[in-house]
């Protein structure tokens, strides 16, 4: 199984009807032949992950599916319409090296072991603990700073399902060593892995590594 993730900048900033239509194109993807995990997404800056953190233009879907089916995924009508109303467009097709945690009670990602030298994609996501959001924000931005002037970062952007409580970030760094250096040598992550522990303010929790296979557009 291969993960595509699209991004899409939008023409005009979404109404609430944009929660519409997101719910919309998921059942109709879901009919995709080939479709096993779906996730329609909002996006950010990935600096404080609280609200005035969101970018209202941006918009994504993250999406498992056969391989043999990226082609017919490209071509429908849910794509298409995306694309009628964006002003870019980016779509990078990931494969899975590692996969630890669950998202909506799933392991979405089926991983297969092999050797990769070139970009690795990250995805993390959390379902926060509602009272403990506070703490959490409070945690966050040493964190993301460190995130963003990390050697071998090419990008780095917030990815969630809603504005409070279920979030994540989305980066592509230069090779696997630049993101294990970020995850496990940083003081700021490191520290906050041990706050994580401590204050456990996850109900789940989700971090992946992806080889990066094909990109298409610009990260805008």
């Amino acid at each position: 199984m291969i993960t595509i993730i699209y991004f899409w900048r939008t023409k005009a900033r979404f109404t609430p009807l944009a929660i519409i239509f997101m719910a919309i194109n998921k059942m109709q993807l879901k009919r995709l032949s080939g479709v096993t995990f779906i996730k329609l997404l909002g996006t950010g800056k990935g600096e404080s992950f609280t609200p005035r953190d969101a970018d209202p233009f941006r918009w994504g879907m993250l999406i498992t599916i056969n391989e043999n089916r990226i082609d017919a995924l490209d071509k429908s009508f849910v794509v298409k319409s995306w694309q009628k109303i964006c002003t870019s467009e980016y779509r990078v097709v990931l494969k899975p090296i590692s996969s630890h945690g669950f998202w909506s009670s799933k392991q979405p990602f089926s991983v297969d072991k092999f050797e990769w030298n070139g970009k690795i994609a990250a995805v993390t996501r959390a379902r926060i603990v509602w009272r403990k959001n506070l703490i959490f924000w409070r945690a966050v931005p040493p964190v993301t700073e460190s995130l963003h002037q990390s050697p071998g970062l090419i990008n780095a952007i917030g990815i969630g399902e809603a504005p409070i409580g279920l979030q994540g970030t989305f980066s592509i760094w230069k090779d696997a060593a630049s993101l294990r250096d970020f995850a496990y040598k940083g003081q700021a992550h490191s520290e906050a892995i041990r706050a994580t522990s401590a204050h456990r303010w996850y109900s789940e929790e989700l971090f992946a590594r992806f080889a990066v296979i094909e990109e298409r557009g610009i990260l805008a």
